[in-house]
């Protein structure tokens, strides 16, 4: 019995329980709240206190991507909470598109959301978070980057770097509103 497991630990690669974090486009697929130490390639890391100097909706557009925890996008487009979001005020919240398998329909809300509060510019200043230790900020960030967009930067403290600071949140709903 033991001469098996010694031979199956060494036919698992030693890469594979890294693997199985990710999928083959390198989006974070499990375990999203874990110790994130750099942003994705080409996206910036900005400190919670530069963020804080910034004018929501004026210097740049931040943008929450935590999930809707018990919550859904319903087939017309709006979503049913189960709970209240509280975010840094003035940011947009997209639940769900932060994860690294996105729900059907959750991909082109997400880009056409983005694009309509860019006015199309793919250079506007996006600040991308969820939480602190919270891979679907960076995911989310990775994934507008894949789409062109050149001036982006991952809050990765996210909201809880906010309080942190003493800054107030704000209740927000996701984009396209919530149904009663």
């Amino acid at each position: 019995m033991r001469l098996i497991l010694i031979a199956l630990l060494l036919a698992t690669p030693p890469a594979f329980a890294q693997d199985a974090l990710f999928d083959a486009a390198g989006y974070r697929i499990a375990h999203y709240r874990a110790p994130v130490r750099q942003p994705p390639p080409g996206v910036g890391r900005i400190a919670p206190e530069a963020a804080a100097q910034l004018r929501p909706g004026r210097d740049a557009l931040f943008i929450d991507v935590l999930p809707a925890e018990g919550g859904h996008r319903a087939a017309d487009g709006r979503w049913r909470l189960a709970a209240p979001h509280d975010s840094i005020t003035g940011a947009h919240w997209f639940p769900e598109a932060g994860r690294g398998i996105l729900a059907p329909g959750i991909g082109p809300w997400f880009a056409q959301g983005i694009a309509r509060l860019t006015r199309g510019r793919r250079d506007a200043m996006l600040i991308l978070f969820c939480r602190s230790d919270c891979w679907m900020g960076w995911n989310a960030a990775r994934r507008l980057r894949a789409q062109g967009y050149t001036n982006i930067w991952w809050l990765a403290e996210g909201t809880d770097g906010w309080t942190d600071m003493h800054r107030p949140l704000s209740r927000v709903v996701p984009q396209g509103g919530v149904a009663p």
